[in-house]
């Protein structure tokens, strides 16, 4: 059990680095990409994930913590599904839009740390 809270933790940083590493990419002319919006979905399956393995083995969960992240996740999932329809159709992203995943998934990061 040990392995499978430890994949997760590792998909959930893989998830992060995607979508931060491809803001910082893209930052001179910011987008969003299809990686950064399933990148989302990953940090939210896994994170639920952690969670679940957290409850079923009686682990002290805090759960303003896990709420705060939840939100600014799905702020992030949000932006990123509008930016990857607006990148299929050939359309502009507009700046905050990607800056918003990026920087929200920053913060969701920063939370996860210093929390």
């Amino acid at each position: 059990m040990t392995f499978l809270l430890n994949l997760l933790i590792f998909l959930h940083i893989v998830g992060v680095a995607v979508i931060v590493g491809t803001w910082f990419y893209t930052m001179k002319r910011p987008t969003v990409t299809v990686a950064q919006f399933w990148a989302a979905v990953l940090m939210l399956v896994t994170g639920l994930g952690m969670v679940g393995y957290h409850e079923m083995n009686g682990g002290d969960i805090n759960y303003a913590k896990i709420g705060l992240k939840l939100v600014i996740l799905l702020v992030v999932l949000v932006a990123a599904f509008i930016g990857m329809r607006k990148t299929r159709r050939g359309e502009p992203v507009s700046t905050g839009l990607a800056h918003a995943v990026g920087g929200m998934a920053l913060i969701n990061a920063a939370v996860a740390v210093f929390w």
